[in-house]
Formats: structure tokens, C-alpha cells, sequence
């Protein structure tokens, strides 16, 4: 059987009352960091449904059966809103997003080892069991990463590939916490935890929903059906807890913007859309979402070039810009998502001072003031060897 956890730790306790819970966030309270990680299910549901919570201190390892009978799991939350104890995670995201519906915040302070790894150089992709054979030469055994982790028991195997993430996270974390504090980036790291420490970052806003769709239309109202029913499928996915696909496809809420039907026998010849549904309470409220939008005054209906108002950058420069992020990011061993994206890149093309992030801070001295200066036609681009060289324009 393939090794599944770091061989100097003892194996990991199942954590199934409140009690047991309480005593091993005491302990853990005591650490510098703890690693965390979660197994949660969000095939069949809108909100994730926690399974399993997985915590690692220097001496122990623990599998916190979020499921079990009884079990409260309020000493989770004083656990990571102890500014004393560092919160470690991988690709963080989806885990804090739980635990912002659950606790009301995110853990704090917080460390996410994927945005740090990106800083330390090892690009914008690397997977997690990659990064652990190279840091520490362990093995992460996937074997179970598509289990039932809302199936009960829990299986010996499934205990062990819980407890295996978060037992190479702690060298992991110490590896990176080392690298980048000896190349000084780790300013940079926090940076970038600003926005994933901000509870709003994890809260969908309805309102908002309809840009996803990128509709190819200029029809201001057309636009605006498409929002109100953009917002009331998230709303109504919530509430009836399915996923937003499940409820309605994204094809199907352009269909019904553009036909705006007024009636349960209209609504059901859109494409994957019902009778039941057109003539049942969802359907009679996705409806009443509609006349609304029809209702409202032109001045309230949403621009059809928000954020895309300007001339289109030339490709020729775009390409150029690319070019010159990548060979940055290669000199400075950083990810060039992390300093730039696409959008970055279009904006920096077309407008003289955009706000952007590539331009403030460390990806200001890592690319921006190169790239205006590029720009501006102060320095070009050369060849020395293998690597793209700045040159003083002539």
C-alpha cells in the first residue's frame, strides 16, 4: 500500500465528540501553526456540506468527523480566530469559504501554501503532491481523493489519505516560510493574503451574476431581464440548496432573457425548462423576477460595455507585454499569474494609467515599470543565449 503519511507522526486520532474536539483546539492552541485542511461533498447541493476537518500540530494528527452525532464544533471556530496560531491551507479557498458560512470569518492569520508556492517560483500550476515530493520527498497517495466523505464510517484508508495532506503541509510550509523569507518576499505572500482574509471575498453577489454569462448583446433591457434572473437563480438555488446548473442552465437564462416570457406555458418552451417547473413556485417567482425587469426605467438598466469601454488593444503589443511578463517572471522566479493577468495585460495595452495591481507594489519593480517603459519605447526586447534581455531603446 502506498505510504500515505509522514512516518514520524504518530497516527492520526479520530475526532468524533465534542469533548475529544475541545481538548485536542486547546492543544493545538499552543502551537505556532496548525495545517488544516477539509473533505466536504458539493455534487448534489448549493452549500458545500462539511464531512471532515483535518488538523495537524508538531506531535499529532487529527480527523474531526464533522458529521458525527452531537457534535459541535464550536471550538473549531476559537481555534482560528486565535491570532496566535497560524492557519495553514493549500489552495485555501474552498475551505475558508466553509468555514466563513460556519463561523462567521475566516481563519486568521492565514497562510494559503499554493499562492506562496507561486511566489517562490514554482509556477502558476503545481499541484499539491508535486509540491510535496519536491520539498519534502513524500508521497501523497490519491486513491481516495473522489471518495463518499459523507458516507459513514469512514474507512481506515480514507482516515489515513485524510491525514496525509495536512501532515506534509507542516513541511511544506516550513520549506516555503524559509525560502521566502531569505529571498525577502515575504511581504509578498502577505499581500496576496489580504484578499483571501476578507470574509466578502467568499459571499456571491446575486446582483452580479449575470456578467459570468458574458452575453454578446448591446440590448440594454434584454440585459437587464438577464440580471434579475441571473440573481433570482442564485437566490433560488440557496434557498431550495441545488446546485445553479441544477436549478437552471446558463443556456437556458439567455434563452429567457431573450424571449421574456410573461406566462408558465411560455417559460416551458425554453430549452430545459418544464411544465412542472414553468407552472410551480419556482417558476411563478422566476416570472414575477422578469416583469420587474421589464418595469424598470431605462437609467437603472445595466451598460452593455462595463469594463469594456475603449479601443481594443493592438494584439501585436499585448504579445509583446506577454512576453516581457514571462521573461521577468522567469528572472524573479514568480508565477506570472500571480503579477498579471490577461485583463492586466489588455488594460495595460490600451490605457495610459491603469489601476491594476501589476502596477503598485512588488509587481511594480518584478514588471510594471518595465512594461511602461516598453510602452513608452524607452527599452525593447533582445536575445542574449536563451533568455529574453531588456535593451535600451535606440
Amino acid at each position: 500500500m502506498a505510504r500515505s503519511a509522514r512516518p514520524d507522526f504518530p497516527p492520526p486520532a479520530l475526532i468524533t465528540t465534542t469533548e475529544a474536539l475541545e481538548e485536542l483546539c486547546a492543544r493545538l492552541r499552543r502551537e505556532r501553526f496548525v495545517t488544516v485542511d477539509t473533505e466536504f461533498m458539493r455534487e448534489r447541493t448549493y452549500w458545500p456540506e462539511l464531512c471532515v476537518v483535518q488538523l495537524a500540530g508538531t506531535d499529532e494528527v487529527a480527523v474531526v468527523d464533522a458529521e458525527a452525532p452531537d457534535i459541535d464544533l464550536a471550538p473549531l471556530g476559537a481555534l482560528f480566530a486565535d491570532q496566535a496560531v497560524t492557519k495553514v491551507f493549500h489552495a485555501a479557498r474552498q475551505d475558508i469559504e466553509i468555514f466563513v458560512l460556519r463561523f462567521g470569518d475566516v481563519p486568521k492569520p492565514l497562510f494559503d501554501t499554493q499562492v506562496a508556492a507561486m511566489v517562490a517560483g514554482f509556477g502558476d500550476q503545481v499541484g499539491y503532491d508535486a509540491l510535496v515530493a519536491s520539498l519534502t520527498g513524500g508521497h501523497i497517495d490519491k486513491a481516495h481523493r473522489f471518495s463518499d466523505w459523507s458516507a459513514r464510517p469512514l474507512s481506515a484508508a480514507q482516515i489515513a489519505y485524510a491525514a496525509a495532506d495536512v501532515t506534509y503541509l507542516r513541511g511544506v510550509y516550513e520549506q516555503l516560510r524559509a525560502r521566502l523569507e531569505r529571498d525577502g518576499r515575504l511581504d509578498w505572500v502577505a499581500e496576496e493574503m489580504s484578499a483571501l482574509a476578507d470574509p466578502a471575498t467568499y459571499r456571491a453577489d446575486p446582483e452580479a451574476m449575470w456578467e459570468r454569462l458574458r452575453p454578446r448583446t448591446n440590448n440594454r433591457r434584454l440585459l437587464g431581464i438577464l440580471r434579475a434572473i441571473a440573481a433570482w437563480r442564485e437566490r433560488e438555488a440557496q434557498r431550495v440548496n441545488i446546485p445553479r446548473q441544477r436549478l437552471l442552465k446558463d443556456e437556458a437564462l439567455l434563452e429567457i432573457a431573450a424571449t421574456a416570457p410573461a406566462t408558465p406555458e411560455a417559460l416551458a418552451r425554453a430549452r430545459g425548462v418544464t411544465r412542472g417547473f414553468a407552472e410551480g413556485r419556482s417558476g411563478a417567482s422566476l416570472l414575477a423576477a422578469i416583469e420587474a425587469a421589464k418595469a424598470l426605467p431605462d437609467e437603472e438598466l445595466p451598460d452593455p460595455h462595463r469594463g469594456k469601454d475603449g479601443p481594443r488593444p493592438s494584439p501585436a503589443l499585448v504579445s509583446l507585454l506577454k512576453v516581457l511578463l514571462a521573461a521577468q517572471c522567469e528572472q524573479h522566479h514568480v508565477a506570472p499569474k500571480l503579477v498579471a493577468s490577461s485583463d492586466d495585460i489588455d488594460r495595460l495595452a490600451t490605457e495610459d494609467d491603469p489601476a491594476i495591481p501589476a502596477l503598485h507594489g512588488w509587481r511594480m519593480d518584478v514588471f510594471g515599470k518595465d512594461a511602461l517603459a516598453l510602452k513608452q519605447g524607452r527599452i525593447a526586447l533582445g536575445v542574449a543565449g536563451r533568455r529574453i534581455k531588456l535593451l535600451a531603446a535606440q
